[in-house]
């Protein structure tokens, strides 16, 4: 049951998505989008409850309960990026907006960019572990809580991987390559002429 409503929410959260951007834009209604995209939170809300009372209601806590936590807290970290960056998307495609802006290549803007980016995943994972965290303590000792503590070293793991990805941005900036030096234009020669 968990695993289903992890998917009705996934489904969900796109079908809010699209239609909160197409009553914004085609239909012209920003207010109503809007309201409809501030639903969103409500389907992590409904997943958090499902998934405390089926533990209260003596399931033991497996793969399926810390899929949920973990899912919760990525919708956290990275949720409100992706409305931002389909947003963009949707109004340039849709409504004339500007194109959406591409994430630097080079330089110190690069590596800001990937700190931030760290940023929302590490949220992310810090928010899962609080969840499953919380789920260990309601479930107790007597508990079997070993696929809980899993999902927590994974999002150890994760959060690992991104401070490597950006600490490399840090210590090896990627850099502009070099342009090769514009030549001055050769003088035309003046053709050779032969006297008789």
């Amino acid at each position: 049951m968990i695993v289903t409503l992890i998917v009705i929410c996934e489904v969900g959260f796109w079908v809010l998505l699209s239609g909160g951007l197409a009553l914004r834009y085609l239909a012209k209604m920003p207010r109503l989008g809007a309201a409809v995209l501030l639903c969103e939170p409500l389907l992590e809300v409904i997943l958090l409850a499902v998934t405390a009372i089926d533990l209260k209601n003596g399931a033991e806590p497996d793969w399926k309960h810390g899929l949920a936590a973990v899912y919760i807290g990525f919708t956290v970290g990275l949720g409100h990026h992706t409305i931002k960056w389909v947003d963009a998307k949707f109004a340039h495609r849709f409504a004339g907006g500007p194109p959406p802006v591409k994430p630097p290549k080079y330089g110190t803007a690069r590596m800001i960019h990937e700190w931030k980016t760290a940023v929302r995943w590490i949220t992310a994972a810090v928010v899962a572990m609080g969840l499953l965290q919380a789920a260990i303590w309601y479930v107790g000792g007597d508990g079997d809580i070993g696929s809980l503590r899993m999902w927590q070293h994974k999002m150890l793991f994760a959060i690992g991987i991104n401070v490597i990805i950006a600490g490399s941005y840090t210590l090896f900036p990627k850099q502009a390559p070099k342009q090769a030096p514009k030549q001055a234009p050769k003088p035309e020669r003046e053709p050779v002429r032969i006297e008789r």
